[in-house]
């Protein structure tokens, strides 16, 4: 693995784990109403082109960094209806 590729994940880990404290505080608080849907899901979208991309040229940094951050977001819109009130 060259500096590169380190770099890449490090980076990668650090936006994609951003998003952990806002899954943690909706899964305590039972509430997403201050969560923007349009934004989430606009953020997913991105990512699921980032993972095509990293797929087609075999990047392991965008493509694990990209597979957690959506899965982080989906949680995210699954709470967000989930505790819709």
């Amino acid at each position: 693995m060259n500096a590169t590729t380190i770099l890449g994940l490090f980076a990668g880990i650090l936006t994609t784990i951003s998003f952990l404290p806002q899954v943690i505080k909706i899964w305590k608080t039972k509430s997403a109403k201050d969560v923007s849907l349009r934004m989430v899901c606009t953020y997913i979208a991105g990512t699921c082109m980032w993972l095509v991309y990293g797929f087609i040229h075999k990047d392991l940094p965008i493509l694990m960094t990209n597979f957690f951050g959506l899965i982080f977001n989906c949680l995210i819109v699954w709470f967000k209806i989930k505790y819709k009130k």
